[in-house]
């Protein structure tokens, strides 16, 4: 979207279509798909409803809704995540909010709560326990839960602000989750509490890696551990054994080059069974093993 073209047009007292509007939208550089995203939340319509931009594609903007659009095309184009500037994200048949407080939720995130649910497929006992540390939004508890609404679903983050994001998630969805503050384990409330599965997506990039500078509007506290990465990933493989029932898992997600090196850790802590899974992209995305 070029900006003269819309100060143009208000000047004249003309208001843009629609069609014109993602044209411009387009042309100022903005992702087809991102500039349907953002038009359709400026006119208050479902993210799914791209269909309804055709159908209405001669339709004026709204006075009120060019001045928004614009200010969003702006931040999009500086790298700030869709998700931020809609307020929400769609992970596991979910719409969760979201907030620059935590990470967006991503598509490869979907192969880790696959495989707890395939771990759990024949666990439906209210007894039974699961733990998601680091819950940012939710959205890994909240997907277990959604799945399997038998499971006590359990999740710690660290950070007030999270978590008060990750509630109002729980809330909106009616899934019933018990959250708690603090760093991994020592955020439990009951330390006699076994999991059957534990499960993670701590950070995981290296302090000096430099694809850090296309993330710079998220949460570093969420994105990086240490001088490789791994800090954040031993200390909960190292931990994990007093907390988890006799032959529970540990599922971790980490770096698409960090799969030996996981896999290596959790071997050094007694971990069976010790194994990965590959993202639909075909890169080993997670990590995990058996503890009895």
């Amino acid at each position: 979207m070029n900006s003269s073209f819309f100060n143009e047009q208000m000047n004249h007292h003309i208001r843009p279509s629609i069609a014109q509007t993602l044209m411009s939208l387009q042309a100022r550089g903005l992702d087809r798909l991102d500039a349907q995203l953002l038009l359709l939340h400026v006119l208050g319509q479902a993210p799914s409803q791209r269909a309804w931009l055709l159908t209405h594609d001669t339709d004026e903007l709204p006075e009120a809704g060019i001045s928004v659009i614009e200010q969003l095309a702006k931040r999009r184009l500086t790298g700030e995540p869709l998700a931020y500037l809609t307020g929400q994200k769609e992970f596991y048949g979910l719409t969760l909010q979201v907030n620059p407080h935590v990470l967006v939720p991503r598509p490869e995130t979907e192969t880790l709560v696959q495989w707890v649910l395939d771990v759990l497929a024949s666990k439906t006992d209210e007894e039974q326990h699961v733990l998601d540390l680091g819950t940012g939004s939710g959205a890994i508890a909240l997907a277990i839960k959604a799945q399997q609404p038998a499971l006590c679903v359990h999740a710690i983050d660290s950070s007030e602000a999270a978590l008060a994001l990750a509630r109002a998630n729980a809330q909106s969805l009616a899934l019933n989750i018990q959250f708690s503050q603090g760093s991994w384990f020592a955020g439990l409330p009951d330390t006699t509490t076994r999991f059957v599965c534990v499960v993670s997506n701590p950070p995981y990039i290296a302090e000096q890696d430099p694809h850090l500078t296309a993330l710079t509007h998220e949460p570093l506290q969420a994105l990086t551990s240490g001088m490789d990465g791994l800090d954040d990933i031993r200390h909960i493989i190292a931990h994990a054994p007093a907390h988890i029932l006799p032959g529970g898992w540990l599922l971790l997600e980490h770096g698409y080059n960090q799969a030996t090196a996981v896999r290596d850790i959790l071997q050094q802590h007694g971990f069976q069974k010790v194994q990965s899974r590959c993202d639909l992209a075909g890169i080993e995305r997670c990590s995990g093993g058996q503890y009895f």
